[in-house]
């Protein structure tokens, strides 16, 4: 990677396929120098884990249900003994809404991507030609320098 760069190739890449797969250095640091490029470039940018999302479509789309740990804390009534199931927005659909105008859309940059399904890689490869104004940056590992390629490039043919 060269001392600065501008991140234009990276932006220009992002808005072709939509859908990016990166492997960046295990030190940290590479992935700021990119997000700060792309909210220069006009996107939101919205971090999130991979770990733990469950069903992206609902995640991301729908109103869903969670059940944090009960920590030793139980339902009363006559349901199960699980916990309570509490329900969170839809974080892609209320980013996307409070967009600024001069926004050019939402990046999603999901951190520890390497968990992920082959069916979610293929979701995430297909959402940005549902919604043009979501892109998505998925880190599939760690690598000696910043790189990148299309997400399509990392779902296998099954």
């Amino acid at each position: 990677m060269a001392l600065i760069t501008t991140g234009k190739k990276f932006i220009k890449e992002l808005e072709a396929s939509g859908a990016l797969g990166v492997c960046v250095p295990l030190e940290g640091g590479a992935e700021g120098r990119y997000q700060r490029r792309a909210r220069a470039a006009g996107y939101e940018v919205l971090n999130i884990t991979a770990r733990g999302l469950g069903d992206l479509s609902a995640y991301l789309f729908d109103v869903h249900g969670v059940r944090p740990p009960h920590l030793g804390k139980k339902t009363t009534g006559r349901d199960g003994a699980v916990g309570y199931v509490y329900y969170a927005a839809p974080i892609a659909k209320t980013q996307l809404d409070a967009l600024p105008a001069k926004a050019k859309g939402l990046l999603i940059w999901i951190m520890e991507g390497a968990i992920l399904s082959q069916q979610e890689l293929q979701y995430l490869t297909t959402l940005p030609t549902v919604e043009p104004r979501i892109k998505i940056v998925l880190e599939m590992g760690g690598g000696r320098v910043f790189q990148w390629k299309p997400l399509r490039e990392f779902v296998t043919a099954a």
